[in-house]
């Protein structure tokens, strides 16, 4: 296989996997529970799921960093392993800001559906934050301050992996 065909085939699967991730998000029942049972089991299985995102996100940045000492393809591949739980970091939070909204409604104001959600953790995440719709009560404030924490030390190593990866390369 080509370095050409090869760059597509990856570049292929990882759009096929935001899509898929994407696909979920929407999918997911969120059915809100009377007993807080399911937001607590939720929000554990969450903030595992956050952990594991985590740990895949600091293991391709390194593999990133190691990829462009290996070449231009390896690093291209790694980039987009990177995009891609990069997008699933976003879709997990957002999920999360979801159930607790959909669980506890005094939570979040103006947070109403799963594209709020999306638009809400992307504003956080990217920390425009237009203040539209934003963490009222405790729970959410709690989920909100993960989320920062996340963007701080994950989603800014990683974009600026990319950005260098990108300025740095000689163009042809």
């Amino acid at each position: 296989m080509t370095e050409a065909q090869s760059w597509r085939q990856e570049r292929r699967r990882a759009v096929a996997a935001c899509a898929v991730l994407l696909a979920a998000y929407f999918l997911v029942p969120s059915e809100p529970d009377p007993n807080g049972l399911r937001l607590v089991l939720r929000s554990l299985a969450t903030l595992l799921l956050v952990v594991v995102v985590v740990v895949l996100v600091t293991g391709r940045v390194r593999g990133q960093m190691a990829a462009a000492r290996q070449g231009a393809t390896a690093e291209l591949h790694a980039l987009l392993r990177l995009a891609v739980l990069l997008v699933a970091g976003l879709l997990t939070f957002a999920l999360a800001d979801y159930v607790v909204a959909r669980s506890r409604p005094e939570q979040f104001v103006g947070l109403q559906t799963r594209v709020d959600a999306l638009y809400f953790a992307l504003t956080t995440l990217t920390t425009v934050g237009y203040g539209d719709v934003h963490a009222q009560g405790q729970i959410a404030r709690v989920v909100v301050c993960v989320q920062m924490l996340f963007s701080i030390g994950v989603i800014t190593t990683g974009a600026s992996m990319v950005v260098k990866q990108l300025t740095s390369r000689p163009r042809h």
